[in-house]
């Protein structure tokens, strides 16, 4: 609806131009505009006052209209890119995890930076021109064929010419852009990760070899941005051409039928054909712009489309005490990573009882970390059950299950903001919480310390602060949001030994009566847990305390065990 009354009031502005330019046309041949004879004769009655007015309402109309046109235009292009760019974001960040192990951070960035630019600023003024064009190369036939009727033989003859490069432009213009587009993801993802490694990368003095590779994806991504460039000349050329041909067929007809034109219609006619050239390669570039700069639309809207994860809310809600006691059940659980991929995980089966303390440990790729991954649905389950105090985790909504977990991740994740948005994100706890959960965390003095305290500014991925204060930092959120479970990714691998002992002495004194999952870096960090779980090729090879597993010297855990100089 609110597109056809844009285009109404466009044609409304047009018409109000062209019959403006038509008045004036008629005002120019009127030779008694200045005055003519009263009735009785003896003074003349001026007619300026007739023509000035109708000619200044119809400039009035056409500012009203015009300005009615850009303001619901604007509102219009700018409400559909905001929902285009919301829907993309909405379904990008409910996306499974595989969509970001399959696809390259620089193509995602592509989407949001280039692509959402040219739905904001590029195509809007693109519809806006091609709009305004089209209704100006209609208006100019139109004049020039109410003046010149015989201009009008020739109108076919042109417009099939128009079409014919038309559509041999466009489909190669189009296909340009989509190269261009698809060149510029790497350069992202380069830039990136050069940023992400300038440590390493100064490290191993390959500086060069990183610029060199840079400056040819560069160079790859200019070379089909300087194909387009060579295109839209040729296409300007063949244009001209043509609106040469239109002025010389209007200047043609209006000599050859100056017996019968009027000077004012012959002037309206010329001014309106010397501008058709300069309107009909506009009208053809604008089309051009919008049929390549389309293909942002369409990527942004594969985007739109992508498969999410499972539902985020379902009507099965838990209980708000659930879990109530932490007992977990792995019953012939198997998970693959995508479906053409092999089981990372074959029919793992065992009970874990509420409160227990569980150390799960193996030889890389033996599946430690996609155990936990499995709980939080991070990628669904390939057959099989995990149930968690009598209910099936897959039946539940997302946020119900994950909202129900903790974890401490190897990696901390510390967001740009105040020290108390990255405790507190959802701002649920009071601050008297937040200087608990510091204290308990052992960064109370630390924080006491700094200048802003809670609302000290945290750096880009925490940046300005150690791996072991993010790590100590995320253990602190933990604390804040204690729940009947808790994981830990070998939380403990990349800090220091001071720091490790901080955490397992806060873990063991906070988190009693919590169900930990602990996957081990250390092993001497689980020696006193309860029962160790030990996999190896997505198998459950032992389950048993410690000291029962140390007692039999064929064991899995008695091997590493060993190695680590622990027996």
């Amino acid at each position: 609806m609110s597109s056809l009354l844009v285009l109404g009031l466009y044609f409304l502005f047009q018409v109000f131009a062209v019959f403006g330019n038509i008045w004036l046309s008629w005002w120019s041949e009127d030779r008694l505009a200045d005055k003519s004879p009263k009735a009785n004769g003896t003074e003349p009655e001026s007619k300026l006052d007739i023509y000035l007015g109708v000619y200044g309402g119809l400039g009035i109309a056409q500012a009203l209209s015009v300005l009615a046109y850009s303001i619901l235009a604007s509102f219009s292009l700018l409400k559909g890119a905001k929902c285009l760019q919301e829907d993309m974001l909405g379904n990008v960040l409910h996306c499974p995890m595989n969509f970001f192990d399959t696809t390259p951070l620089g193509r995602i960035l592509n989407r949001f930076s280039k692509d959402v630019d040219t739905i904001d600023n590029t195509l809007p003024l693109a519809i806006r021109q091609i709009i305004a064009t089209l209704f100006l190369v209609m208006s100019t036939l139109f004049t020039i064929s109410y003046t010149t009727p015989i201009f009008m033989s020739i109108i076919v003859p042109i417009a099939v010419l128009y079409y014919v490069i038309q559509n041999y432009y466009l489909p190669t213009s189009r296909q340009l852009k989509r190269i261009e587009s698809v060149t510029r993801s790497p350069i992202y993802s380069m830039f990136s990760e050069t940023l992400a490694g300038a440590a390493s990368i100064r490290a191993y003095g390959v500086q060069k070899e990183f610029q060199q590779k840079l400056e040819n994806m560069v160079d790859n991504n200019l070379t089909s941005f300087s194909m387009s460039l060579a295109a839209n000349r040729w296409l300007g050329v063949r244009l001209e051409t043509l609106g040469n041909l239109i002025v010389f067929a209007a200047a043609l007809f209006a000599v050859s039928n100056r017996d019968t034109m009027t000077p004012g219609s012959v002037g309206l006619s010329l001014s309106y054909a010397l501008n058709v050239t300069f309107f009909l390669s506009w009208f053809v570039r604008n089309r051009s712009e919008v049929e390549t700069n389309i293909v942002g639309v369409e990527r942004i809207s594969e985007y739109c489309k992508l498969e999410n994860e499972a539902n985020w809310y379902k009507e099965n809600h838990p209980d708000n005490s659930w879990p109530s006691k932490g007992n977990i059940t792995f019953d012939n659980y198997q998970l693959r990573y995508r479906p053409e991929l092999d089981l990372v995980l074959k029919g793992i089966s065992c009970s874990i009882n509420g409160g227990e303390k569980i150390g799960i440990v193996g030889r890389t790729g033996a599946g430690k970390s996609s155990l936990t991954v499995s709980l939080f649905r991070l990628i669904e389950s390939a057959g099989g059950n995990i149930i968690i105090d009598g209910q099936n985790i897959s039946e539940l909504g997302l946020h119900d299950l994950r909202s129900k977990l903790t974890i401490l991740p190897q990696e901390p994740i510390i967001f740009s903001g105040a020290l108390r948005n990255n405790l507190d994100p959802l701002e649920q706890f009071a601050d008297e919480d937040l200087w608990s959960a510091l204290e308990l965390s052992h960064l109370k003095t630390f924080v006491k310390d700094l200048n802003k305290q809670l609302d000290y500014e945290c750096g880009e991925n925490g940046g300005n602060l150690s791996v072991g204060q993010r790590q100590l930092i995320c253990l602190a959120r933990s604390i804040l949001h204690k729940t009947k479970i808790l994981i830990l990714d070998e939380a403990t691998a990349a800090v220091d030994m001071e720091t490790d002992q901080l955490i397992q002495h806060t873990i063991r004194t906070q988190f009693k009566d919590t169900t930990i999952l602990t996957i081990a870096h250390r092993l001497n960090t689980i020696m006193d847990y309860d029962r160790i779980l030990v996999l190896d090729k997505g198998l459950l090879k032992e389950f048993d305390s410690p000291e029962a597993l140390l007692k039999n010297k064929e064991s899995l855990f008695y091997g590493m065990a060993k190695t680590a100089g622990l027996v």
